[in-house]
């Protein structure tokens, strides 16, 4: 009984919080639950992979998240080498966003490592 009891008193785990259901980033305001996204309250037009890659990016605000982290989480599949399919979704992400490509504001590239979107 006793170590029965010091098990259970030393390995519970503090819940986890639940995840937000929305994010607002300066601006840019996502919402999970109506699968809502506006920039300076003008509703961007995104499809459903667009939205989950920029709410995962927005989940992590602040941290670089890799294209196979990124891949992995969106897609729910193995990312393999040399695969352009996020690159080519933050391209038309950025676009419909009316980021310049050479500076953009949200979307930030770390080159050789990933993307992030800024606090």
């Amino acid at each position: 009984k006793t170590q029965l009891r010091r098990y259970i008193r030393y390995n519970q785990t503090a819940p986890e919080p639940a995840p937000a259901a929305v994010y607002d980033c300066g601006g840019l305001y996502i919402d999970h639950e109506s699968h809502t996204c506006t920039l300076y309250s003008k509703p961007l037009s995104l499809t459903p992979l667009e939205f989950e890659i920029l709410w995962y990016l927005c989940s992590r605000k602040g941290h670089v998240v890799s294209s196979e982290e990124l891949f992995e989480a969106v897609w729910g599949e193995k990312y393999l080498d040399s695969n352009n399919t996020v690159m080519a979704h933050i391209a038309r992400l950025r676009e419909k966003m009316g980021e310049l490509p050479r500076k953009p504001k949200w979307i930030k590239t770390v080159w050789g490592v990933g993307y992030k979107i800024d606090e």
